[in-house]
Order: structure tokens, then C-alpha cells, then sequence
């Protein structure tokens, strides 16, 4: 579905009106829509409904509990990153059985807790790793279900800050590596070796990289197999790319459906990881307008939101298209939206034919993934509140932050 649909001139996210959602929720505000984020969550079924397979949202993408509860309820899997991240699938109904602990650096701390609740499985990412959980769950007196993320060295021809499959990457362990530490794990006394995992990046658009990478995988399944160690599931990851500007993007079906094909009349279960393409085009950032600015060649129009809500155009360049939510009947000018933050690259769109007045509301696109997940409080800023809209509902899933919470747990000197 569309997220905002207008009406009488006015954006509406689902019934409701922006307007209405920032006289009472004020901006900056993250807006979240119930029905668009179902129907990604469902499209993902439909792709998988003939194979024994487990959605697992990668936690990383956006967060917030009423998000993490919808998933759980449609009965989602997880894909974590941290034992805060745990923490909030717990809290929000997941359930430990179904997640899936990646990362680089899970801390002693982190893989106690993961081990007493039972989760589904460690993806482990290095030699150490493994060394580590072995002994931690023989302190524990537990087996440790493990799977190693393996990089198949296959370019996902994305951007090189979220390309995570190639040989020089931190993440994972090198495809020639896999064989000998399964070996090795199969020797410990506290491992037990239930997969395999791997994700080679995120915002995906062409289904031959990650197609590639499964069939590197399998061939490694089937040699594990002939050596004795057989595998329970297959973790082909995430990344799934979204529609952000003119991006050629597939359906769920059809980008899937090249990696089923290769999948077909495997016995072991299928795990997917999505987290961009469930929540990315699900939710959006909404700004006022605080000053206009006006130049020689285009107008300066500072809002509200700033790099500290968004950091995706300044980390990435990224682009998220900006709509004005009411219409006027003037003739556009290039803006640059830019923020209050002191920062030349505070901006959120550079270049954006708009026809504004100072007050007016801005609605910034696709900010459902990695937008407020990403969020800080630089320059002393509060995070922004977010709101998930059901129908003609709009309900408060997260308050804004006030200035006093910022160093509440501060000090000054004696």
C-alpha cells in the first residue's frame, strides 16, 4: 500500500491526517502505519507459504516495542544484535525460541542471558566466538546452539557502508575458513551446530547476488553433510531493498523466487532476516518549518527534524523523498532542507522543488527503517516522539524525550 494517501489536500496516513498528528503529538514525530507494515510482514508469507520457513525481523531496522509486538503477533522470528535488543523482543512478546543472536562482539554478559533464555541460535562470526560461547556454556552446564555466518565473497552491488558478505568485511567468517571451524565446533563439548547463516548487505534490488550466495552456501551444506555434520535450518539473511527515489524495485514473490529455486527439496528449514523492506516505506518523519531562508539560487528551509533524528542523507547521501502535506497553489522553489544542528551536513534533501511558508509541515519518506533506530541526542537534542496509526487511531508508541531525561544520569564536579 501507499503509506500517505491526499486528501482535501492534506496527507493522511491511513485515516488520519498529519495535520491532526502534529497538533497533538508535535514534530519532529516518526509516523507508523499498522496496515502497511502488516502487509509487508504478509507478502514475505505468501512468498514462503510452501516452505518450511521462519521470518526473523532484524531488530536493527526500527525497534520501538508497539513495532516489535505486531511482528511477534503475526508470528515473527528475530534477528538481534544485542542483549538490549533481546530485551525489547522479550518485552514486547517475542519469543526467545524464535531469535537469532548476530553481531561481532556479544559479550559475555550478552551470551549468559541469551544461553538461560534458549534461544534458537548463536550466528557466530569468528574463531573467538566460538571459543567463547563454548566456554561459557560449559560454565553453564548448557549446549550452545550455533551457526556460523559465512561470507561467500559476493559483491551486493550496494552502497560499501552496507555491503557485509565480502572477504574484507568485518562480519562472518571467509568462505574457505567455514569448513575446518565446523570441524572444530563438532569437536567441542558445549556446541551444537544446528546451521548456517549469511547476509551479504542491505537494500538489495537484484536477486542474482544473494541467489549467488545461496548456491556458495549449499554447496558448503552438502560437503558439512558428507562429512557427517548435518544442518538443521539455512539463514540466507536480509536486505531486501525498498523504493526510496526511482529505484526498479521487486515484489517480495519475485525477488524471493530465484533463492527458492535453488532452495528446492532441501530438508532444512529456510530463515530469512528482513528488516528494511517490513518497516522502511512503513513509516515517515514529520517536520515543520521554522525558518525560510531565502538565496539567489534557492531557499534554505530549516525544520524542525535535523541529522539527529535522520542520519541516513548525512552518513549515506541518502535520499528520502520530502512532500509538503498541504498543498499550495504557488509555483515551487528549490529548497534545501537542512536542520538546526551545527553541522554543514545537517541536511535532510538537498535540491527539492517545494512551495513553503515558515509553519508549514514537510513529510520525509521511507524514514521507517533506520530512522529512529539511529537517532541521537547531538547538539542536546531530545529524540523525537513516535506515533503508530491503526485505522482512524493514532496512537503514542513512544513520548518525546525532554531536555531534563538528556543528563538525568549526569553529574557535575564536587
Amino acid at each position: 500500500m501507499a503509506l500517505v494517501e491526499r486528501r482535501t489536500g492534506t496527507l493522511h496516513v491511513e485515516a488520519v491526517s498529519l495535520t491532526d498528528i502534529a497538533e497533538q503529538f508535535g514534530t519532529p514525530c516518526y509516523v507508523y502505519s499498522r496496515k502497511a507494515l502488516t502487509e509487508a510482514y504478509n507478502a514475505y508469507c505468501e512468498a514462503l507459504a510452501k516452505h518450511n520457513a521462519l521470518i526473523c525481523y532484524a531488530v536493527k531496522a526500527n525497534s520501538n516495542l508497539a513495532v516489535l509486538s505486531l511482528f511477534a503477533r503475526l508470528g515473527a522470528g528475530f534477528d538481534i544484535v544485542s542483549g538490549g535488543e533481546l530485551a525489547r523482543v522479550l518485552a514486547a512478546g517475542g519469543e526467545a525460541k524464535k531469535v537469532v543472536f548476530s553481531g561481532v562482539g556479544k559479550s559475555h554478559g550478552e551470551i549468559v542471558n541469551a544461553l538461560r533464555l534458549s534461544i534458537k541460535c548463536f550466528n557466530i562470526e569468528s574463531a573467538a566466538e566460538l571459543d567463547r560461547i563454548n566456554a561459557v556454556a560449559g560454565d553453564l552446564g548448557l549446549k550452545a546452539p550455533i551457526s556460523f555466518r559465512v561470507n561467500p565473497n559476493v559483491d551486493p552491488k550496494t552502497h560499501p557502508y552496507i555491503s557485509t558478505g565480502l572477504k574484507t568485511s568485518k562480519f562472518g567468517i571467509a568462505y574457505e575458513e567455514a569448513l575446518p571451524l565446523y570441524r572444530r565446533a563438532a569437536a567441542l563439548p558445549h556446541i551444537h551446530i544446528t546451521g548456517i547463516d549469511c547476509h551479504i548487505g542491505s537494500q538489495l534490488l537484484d536477486p542474482a547476488p544473494a541467489t549467488e550466495a545461496a548456491q556458495k552456501v549449499l554447496a558448503l551444506v552438502d560437503t558439512l553433510a558428507g562429512e557427517g555434520i548435518e544442518l538443521e535450518h539455512i539463514d540466507l539473511g536480509g536486505g531486501m531493498g525498498i523504493h526510496y527515489r526511482d529505484e526498479a524495485v521487486p515484489s517480495v514473490t519475485e525477488y524471493l523466487a530465484p533463492i527458492l529455486r535453488v532452495l528446492h527439496g532441501r530438508k532444512e528449514q529456510l530463515l530469512v532476516e528482513p528488516g528494511r523492506s517490513l518497516v522502511g516505506n512503513a513509516g515517515l518523519l514529520l517536520t515543520r518549518v521554522e525558518i525560510l531562508k531565502h538565496g539567489s539560487a534557492h531557499d534554505f528551509a530549516i525544520v524542525d527534524a535535523a541529522m539527529n533524528d535522520l542520519m541516513r542523507p548525512a552518513l549515506y547521501d541518502a535520499w528520502h523523498d520530502i512532500v509538503a502535506v498541504s498543498e499550495r497553489n504557488e509555483l515551487p522553489r528549490s529548497c534545501e532542507v537542512v536542520g538546526p544542528v551545527c553541522e554543514s551536513g545537517d541536511f535532510l534533501g538537498h535540491e527539492r522543488m517545494l512551495a513553503v511558508h515558515e509553519g508549514d509541515l514537510l513529510a520525509v519518506m521511507s524514514a521507517g527503517a533506520y530512522g529512529m533506530a539511529m537517532s541521537s541526542n547531538y547538539n542536546s537534542r531530545p529524540r523525537a516522539a513516535e506515533v503508530m496509526v491503526d485505522g482512524a487511531q493514532a496512537h503514542l508508541v513512544r513520548k518525546r524525550e525532554e531536555i531534563t531525561q538528556l543528563f538525568a544520569g549526569e553529574s557535575t564536579l564536587p
